[in-house]
C-alpha cells in the first residue's frame, strides 16, 4: 500500500511472496508457482527482539530479525527476491480522509495527503511513508484510504530484509493486508489482535466503514476490558451504519480464536477464522499453529491495496 513519491509501480503489481514481522516471529509465504496453493514458514523470534511502535525504535535485535527473515523465507523457496513486507499495526498509522477532489496521479497526490497528515501525526510526515488507495469517488466527494508511518521506522524494517539477502518490493500494515483475505461484497467486521494492538475494520465490498486501533493494556483484566470495549463499540457502529446486528466477527491474531472469543464477552456474536491455517506441513516451524497467515495470505493477493516502496 505504501508509496513513495518517486515509486512507479502499479497498484495490485505485487511480489509472488510475502513475510509478516512480529514481535512473535516472522511467518513467510511463497506462490511456487501461478495457481499453486502458497507455502508457509514460521521462526519465533528471542522476546524482546521486537517492540513495534511509532515513537522508539522497532527492531531492538536487527541482526535476529534479519536471521529469522532469511531463514522463514528460505524455507519457502521464493521465486523472485522481491518480497512484500507485512507490518505490526503499532507501527502504521491509517485513516480514513475526505476531500471534495483528489489528484489522480501520484505525484501529486502524494504531497497533498502529506499536507492533509501534518497535524494528525506525531511524527515527520516529510519523511514518512506514506500509501493510500481510493476508495470511493463522485463529483463532489473522494473518500481515500491513507497509511503513514515514520521514515526511520520503515528504514529499520526494509534495512533488515536487505540484510536478510531480500528486497523490500512492497509494505501493508497487517490489518490491511489481511482484509484482502475476505472475497465476499457483503459488509464483514473483523478484528486483528497484535501483540498489544487491537484492529477493528467494517468493510463492504471496496469500502472500508471504520478503522480503529486501540492500544491494549499489559495487565490480563485491563486488556481483556478493553477487548470487550473494542469489539463492543464496532459492534454497535456496525448496527448504526448499517441498520442490522453483525451475526460473526472475521478474527484473526497473536492469540487462539477460543481464547479470542472469551475475553470480548459478546456471547452472540460468533468468531469465525478470517483465513484458516493450512494443515498438515503447509505451515512448518516451531509456535507455527498460533500463527494467523491471513496477513500473508492477504499480501499475496493480487488484487486492491497498492505496495509502498
Amino acid at each position: 500500500m505504501f508509496k513513495r513519491s518517486h515509486n512507479n509501480s502499479q497498484p495490485g503489481s505485487r511480489p509472488p511472496s510475502a513475510v509478516e514481522i512480529s514481535p512473535d516471529g516472522v511467518l513467510a509465504a511463497a506462490l511456487p508457482r501461478v495457481g499453486h496453493e502458497p507455502s508457509y514458514a514460521f521462526v519465533a523470534l528471542p522476546p524482546g527482539a521486537l517492540t513495534p511502535g511509532i515513537a522508539e525504535p522497532n527492531l531492538r535485535a536487527p541482526e535476529a530479525v534479519a536471521e529469522a527473515i532469511r531463514s522463514a523465507l528460505d524455507d519457502v523457496s521464493p521465486r523472485k527476491r522481491s518480497v512484500t513486507l507485512v507490518l505490526p499495526d503499532a507501527s502504521v498509522r491509517v485513516f480514513v480522509l475526505d476531500f471534495d477532489a483528489f489528484p489522480s496521479k501520484a505525484a501529486e497526490a502524494v504531497p497533498v495527503l502529506r499536507f492533509r497528515l501534518r497535524k494528525m501525526v506525531a511524527f515527520d510526515v516529510e519523511q514518512a511513508g506514506i500509501g493510500y488507495q481510493l476508495l470511493s469517488q463522485s463529483s463532489s466527494e473522494c473518500k481515500v484510504l491513507t497509511a503513514v508511518l515514520p521514515g526511520p521506522i520503515l528504514a529499520e524494517y526494509e534495512s533488515a530484509v536487505r540484510q536478510a539477502g531480500y528486497e523490500p518490493g512492497a509494505v501493508l500494515p497487517s490489518s490491511l493486508a489481511a482484509l484482502e483475505t475476505i472475497d465476499s461484497e457483503e459488509p464483514a467486521l473483523t478484528a486483528i489482535l497484535g501483540s498489544n494492538t487491537l484492529t477493528t475494520t467494517i468493510s463492504s465490498g471496496n469500502d472500508l466503514l471504520l478503522y480503529r486501533t486501540l492500544d491494549l493494556p499489559a495487565t490480563a483484566g485491563e486488556r481483556s476490558a478493553e477487548l470487550q470495549r473494542g469489539i463492543a463499540v464496532a459492534a454497535a457502529f456496525f448496527e448504526d451504519k448499517l441498520g442490522t446486528r453483525p451475526r460473526h466477527i472475521n478474527y484473526a491474531g497473536s492469540e487462539p480464536r477460543r481464547n479470542f472469543a472469551g475475553s470480548i464477552g459478546e456471547t452472540e456474536l460468533r468468531v469465525v477464522p478470517l483465513a484458516e491455517s493450512p494443515s498438515g506441513a503447509g505451515l512448518s516451524g516451531a509456535g507455527s499453529t498460533r500463527t494467523s497467515i491471513a496477513g500473508v495470505a492477504g499480501a499475496l493477493a493480487l488484487h486492491g491495496l497498492a505496495g509502498v516502496r
